[in-house]
């Protein structure tokens, strides 16, 4: 959702310069999702860009983090 805001943002004929700011408190639940949120991103990111070897490597662990 986070990413589809912003990209509602830089919409089409945006003349301006945007910015997206996060604002995200030390030890707080929003700092947990943000760590997850990136731990799956960077996990996805892999799985699709990388070559068989890494899909053949994941484990169950690493499929569960994925679509949890």
């Amino acid at each position: 959702m986070e990413a589809q805001a912003i990209d509602r943002a830089h919409r089409i004929g945006q003349t301006r310069q945007v910015f997206a700011y996060r604002l995200i408190a030390a030890d707080t639940v929003e700092q947990h999702v943000l760590k997850l949120q990136q731990t799956k991103r960077a996990l996805a990111d892999a799985i699709i860009n990388a070559d068989n070897s890494l899909i053949r490597d994941l484990g169950r662990e690493d499929l569960e983090l994925l679509l949890s």
